[in-house]
């Protein structure tokens, strides 16, 4: 497994068909344009997994659309809640998965993830209760919300007026417009800058905090690409709609993936990534995440067509 990979809770991994929001309802407070045309999907990075599917590249239309400048809040997830009530899988569960690097070191022996230590079955984990019993928001409000599975974010849309974004949508936002490795060219720290919060040091040993972040960091605590998007690698992975599966053959326009699989698109890497065991945090990078997921390092951003 992936050290920053999501691990699965073991369910059945099935959910409710997403409900389509109605055009009209959407607010473009947050939001950025994204224009409509044709851009180069995908990648043979030599930093590529093999079998995550980035390859080929391929040019696929879009029609313009908008997505959030930043992944949806805490502060936002928290207005959503108190107005529907509405209960994430990790709260109706019980429990979610949590880094142990953000747990105190006295903090109880519980159940670890097959393969995969660093991830501890935390009872009590939530949105609002990030490390479990006793954690909470404060000084988290800009930070984005997390521990929500892929129903959870797709309501959330709902509710906004939004969707989810197609993993196009996504990747081309992310790109900023840049056909590279990363929006800003190929180089991970352009003169020695830290343009994302991904792990430094020694994997699951030291980080080094060089980006100044251990967990989280606020949605818009680097520069936003030419887009006007903030942290669309590193951070946290975000939901995609789309089911996961091999890259459609040849140009298309607008793709919205598979009918139907067993896990969603999940993009953009997280605060745990690090080269020395995967290089999904760039914009071609993408995960197989079952839906009923839910972790420390998990959230997502909205998209509305235009």
């Amino acid at each position: 497994m992936c050290a920053c990979c999501v691990p699965s809770r073991g369910g059945g991994g099935g959910v409710r068909p997403a409900v389509r929001a109605e055009p009209g309802r959407v607010s473009r407070d947050g939001m950025a344009e994204i224009p409509g045309g044709v851009f180069r999907m995908g990648s043979e990075d030599p930093m590529a997994q093999p079998g995550d599917g980035e390859s080929p590249v391929r040019e696929v239309e879009l029609s313009p659309y908008l997505i959030d400048a930043c992944a949806v809040t805490n502060d936002e997830f928290a207005a959503f809640a108190a107005e529907t009530g509405y209960k994430t899988e990790a709260e109706h569960e019980g429990w979610s998965f949590v880094f142990a690097g953000l747990l105190p070191e006295d903090f109880p022996p519980t159940r670890a993830a097959q393969d995969a230590p660093w991830w501890r079955a935390v009872e009590g984990a939530c949105w609002h209760r990030p490390e479990g019993e006793g954690s909470d928001l404060s000084e988290r409000g800009r930070h984005p919300v997390v521990h929500v599975a892929w129903q959870d974010a797709a309501e959330y849309a709902v509710w906004a007026g939004k969707l989810l974004p197609t993993e196009a949508q996504w990747e081309r936002a992310a790109r900023g417009g840049a056909d590279a490795r990363w929006h800003w060219g190929d180089d991970l720290e352009p003169g020695g800058r830290q343009m994302m919060n991904i792990w430094q040091g020694e994997f699951p040993i030291r980080n080094t905090l060089a980006d100044g972040w251990l967990g989280t960091c606020p949605v818009d605590a680097f520069p936003p690409n030419p887009f006007g998007l903030h942290n669309m690698t590193g951070n946290v992975w975000e939901w995609c709609a789309d089911w996961f599966g091999p890259p459609e053959r040849g140009p298309g326009r607008d793709p919205a993936g598979p009918a139907w699989g067993d896990a969603k698109v999940a993009k953009g890497g997280s605060f745990l990534c690090h080269a020395s065991y995967c290089a999904r945090y760039r914009p071609a990078g993408r995960m197989a995440m079952p839906p009923e997921s839910t972790a420390s390092n998990l959230g997502f951003r909205c998209a509305a067509p235009l």
